[in-house]
């Protein structure tokens, strides 16, 4: 039997902060889900670690790991749709922690033609570096974080978007004070029906840096096909793990996007199904 959703997490190397997405999966309201790990090349002794400690968990988890070959996420997120059993596929990136009613919430809102999108909560590097099981297992991110990053939100201006933390589940309360909105969405909280992804075969593989059009280019194509994000503010909810930034002003991404926005490309030639493209090679 299907599970009623699969969460496609994106991952390399980071097997602590993996134990600690694992623990806070194990406090979900929603309890019929599977995971699916999309590694983009982590190192042996990590794949191994996944394969001893993945039967530890009440929820099922696939590995799906590629060699790495640089920065491949696009392509390792493909092969993981496809692995994905669901119907429904939710997304989150390796270094974000998921509130416990995350997955309940993208489900409760699914709808066709929709993907839902939520906000992330920026964690500080002292935060972060406090995280541990017994936390995920405790109220920790739902409620005393809260006070922690008081003090670098008001005083160090640091953007911990503290204010995201807001949980807004009464319907009364969000038709009066929060406006869902269509705005774009985050590639690490979102989802959607996996038979939509497929319309637009998935994500377009040519981008291999990080940042415009690495998520971006998938809503542009979805948008083409009647499928709108709808952001879900103070619902799915999740807390991102602290870590310097890199550059994400990558030129190459922004031709690439740019070249698709102009032909109106919906489905690219360079996803999930490559048998297109290659005949024509």
């Amino acid at each position: 039997m299907k599970p009623q959703l699969s969460l496609i997490i994106s991952f390399y190397n980071k097997i602590e902060l993996l134990k600690l997405i694992f623990a806070s999966l194990e406090m979900q309201t929603l309890k019929d889900f599977e995971v699916v790990i999309a590694d983009d090349g982590s190192r042996r002794e990590i794949v191994d670690e996944i394969q001893l400690i993945k039967n530890n968990y009440r929820f099922p988890i696939h590995h799906v790991w590629h060699e790495d070959n640089g920065w491949q996420k696009n392509k390792i997120l493909n092969k993981a749709v496809v692995q994905a059993t669901s119907d429904y596929l939710v997304f989150l990136d390796g270094d974000c922690l998921p509130h416990p009613m995350f997955l309940q919430e993208h489900f409760e809102n699914k709808a066709a033609n929709r993907v839902i999108s939520g906000r992330r909560v920026m964690l500080t590097e002292k935060v972060s570096q406090k995280l541990n099981v017994s936390k995920m297992h405790s109220k920790y991110l739902q409620f005393w974080v809260f006070f922690e990053l008081l003090v670098p939100t008001l005083f160090c201006k640091f953007p911990t978007h503290v204010e995201n933390m807001l949980h807004v589940r009464n319907k009364w309360l969000r038709m009066l004070f929060i406006k869902d909105k269509p705005r774009g969405f985050w590639g690490c909280n979102f989802s959607l029906h996996k038979s939509d992804i497929i319309k637009v075969n998935g994500f377009d593989e040519r981008y291999t840096y990080p940042g415009t059009g690495e998520d971006t280019d998938l809503e542009d194509r979805l948008k083409r096909i009647g499928v709108h994000p709808l952001s879900k503010k103070h619902m799915v909810i999740q807390f991102h793990y602290y870590h310097v930034q890199f550059n994400t002003d990558y030129e190459p991404n922004k031709k690439l996007r740019a070249d698709n926005i102009t032909n109106g490309v919906s489905y690219t030639p360079y996803g999930i199904n490559k048998s297109e493209h290659e005949d024509r090679v």
